[in-house]
């Protein structure tokens, strides 16, 4: 008899059970939009607070200046090498090819 309640116990499927299911499934689903909501306004707060004064505002505006200037450098840079990269690797392979070639022409009887 200790195993049948056991057993009826630990396969409860319930409305309790099928319930808490169901608002598991949902509650993902409802926190994302209020999320979302909650982290924009964070962020318009932040965008608006360093305007609040003139002298704060032309601030503001000289350091996302120099962050853009950096970021556009930077790009430029990470450009410039991966462009290097690749000549050199075209480079590479066409010397080679150019070597095997020659070696084929070699090989090939003169007729």
């Amino acid at each position: 008899m200790a195993t049948q309640s056991k057993s009826s116990n630990s396969n409860s499927t319930g409305p309790t059970a099928k319930a808490s299911a169901k608002r598991a499934g949902t509650t993902p689903a409802l926190d994302l939009p209020v999320g979302a909501v909650l982290t924009v306004t964070d962020r318009v707060g932040e965008l608006v607070e360093p305007f609040s004064g003139r002298k704060a505002a032309e601030k503001q505006l000289k350091t996302y200046r120099t962050q853009l200037r950096r970021e556009v450098k930077r790009a430029e840079r990470r450009g410039a090498t991966a462009r290097k990269q690749a000549t050199s690797a075209l480079k590479r392979n066409r010397d080679e090819l150019e070597q095997r070639v020659r070696k084929a022409v070699d090989l090939l009887p003169v007729g």
